[in-house]
């Protein structure tokens, strides 16, 4: 059996750990720029508030409602996401991290039934990070995926936030779930399905033959039906999969005209994949370079372009992969549009005990000088010390109105606690 435990609209559940205020009340947190609703409340769900709803068409309702609006927080997500996992951990030896919220456990030999084991672990989950989980439990990755659903949406499951799908109940429970609920089936599957009188996951399994699922959804859907049959056809991914890329990329604020601003977000791009591509033991032996204006602005002039370069020697060194970028950059710049992101994307990554050294290129790596700039900025905080082209001005940064602190990552931010007198 393996469990699927997955964190309840987690960026909401890391706010409310340290504003308990905020329990019982509609909470929304928006994307990168306050862009878009991505984590609502059980009460901002209630108010209708869709996901991926645009931040100004929801003003009205934000005002009406007194709806609690906060910017994403990666900072702080990441590290609740990590002391999540770390619990995780103590339950099984065999975790799979699937996502910041959610991750599948083997839960085989336990010496307990599975249903006092997963109520178990929801309390210490809460009780260690103060994040509520839901766990569902199958003989399949796909089974446990909708038996987690079960236990979040069913009314019947949902106030216990466990349910453990037993192969006695497959075909009944499989009965009530939408078709557009299974995992890995898409939107546009969905229809396809529906098309073929496919309403339930129980008649995806029933109704259509394995050649036609194959022909029309490749092997992936094949394993899928597999799946919800009981089959087991895939196996927990407890080594971490190498990368083949990383990338890093950010919209601008406001849209950006000025090249020498352009050129530090780019900087700072490069500047992070490389401490990425370090911190994983790797290097990179090519770099991509990105730049697009707005296509939603309509009336605007358009352009978009992208530019690799392979590099000399594969490196994670930070003052190499900057000056790839800018090299980059400047092949793919036009004046006269008004940009509104830029990124950058590191490939052909190998680790770096197989970089293939170069007999006549002369290196400027200096891995040495990077481990001190790492341990420096780990100390003192990031891009304390930096590339020169990354700048100060930070002009490009996005738009964070309602940004959280980082109380677990910040000496600074950490919450206060006053005593009452």
């Amino acid at each position: 059996m393996i469990a699927l435990v997955d964190c309840n609209n987690f960026y909401v559940s890391c706010e409310r750990v340290f504003d308990p205020g905020l329990n019982g009340k509609p909470v929304v947190v928006l994307s990168n720029n306050d862009g878009c609703v991505i984590s609502r409340s059980q009460e901002a769900k209630d108010l209708e508030i869709w996901m991926g709803a645009p931040a100004f068409q929801i003003r009205e309702l934000v005002e009406q409602h007194n709806i609690k609006v906060f910017s994403s927080n990666y900072t702080l997500y990441g590290d609740m996401s990590g002391r999540v996992m770390q619990t995780l951990r103590t339950f099984s030896p065999n975790v799979e991290v699937y996502s910041i919220d959610e991750a599948f456990l083997d839960v085989a030999g336990l010496p307990e039934g599975l249903d006092e084991w997963a109520q178990r672990l929801r309390t210490t989950v809460r009780k260690n990070v103060g994040i509520p989980v839901g766990v569902g439990i199958g003989p399949t990755k796909v089974l446990a995926k909708v038996a987690n659903w079960l236990a979040k949406k069913h009314p019947d499951y949902k106030k216990e936030g466990v349910f453990v799908l037993r192969e006695e109940v497959r075909e009944q429970v499989l009965k009530e779930v939408p078709i557009a609920e299974v995992w890995g089936i898409g939107r546009k599957h969905a229809e396809r399905l529906k098309q073929k009188e496919v309403f339930s996951a129980l008649d995806f399994i029933t109704k259509l033959p394995e050649s036609w699922v194959k022909q029309h959804m490749s092997v992936v859907g094949q394993r899928l039906q597999r799946e919800l049959k009981g089959q087991s056809c895939l196996s927990l991914e407890l080594m971490a999969q190498a990368k083949q890329n990383i990338c890093t990329s950010r919209s601008f604020a406001d849209m950006l005209e000025d090249v020498e601003l352009i050129k530090e977000a780019v900087s700072t791009h490069a500047s992070r994949c490389a401490f990425k591509l370090r911190r994983d033991g790797s290097c990179a032996g090519a770099i991509t370079v990105f730049l697009h204006t707005n296509r939603f602005k309509v009336n605007d002039l358009q352009y978009a372009n992208a530019q690799t370069l392979l590099l000399p020697q594969a490196s994670a060194d930070s003052r190499v992969l900057v000056k790839a970028a800018m090299r980059g950059l400047e092949m793919i710049y036009k004046k006269g549009y008004r940009y509104k992101k830029a990124g950058v994307i590191v490939s052909q990554i190998v680790p770096r005990q197989q970089v293939q050294q170069d007999l006549f290129a002369c290196s400027s790596e200096n891995p040495e000088l990077m481990k001190v700039v790492d341990k420096l900025n780990g100390r003192y905080g990031q891009e304390k010390v930096r590339v020169a082209a990354l700048g100060y001005k930070k002009g490009w940064h996005l738009r964070r109105e309602h940004l959280s602190p980082c109380y677990t990552t910040n000496l600074r931010e950490v919450l206060k606690v006053k005593h009452a007198d």
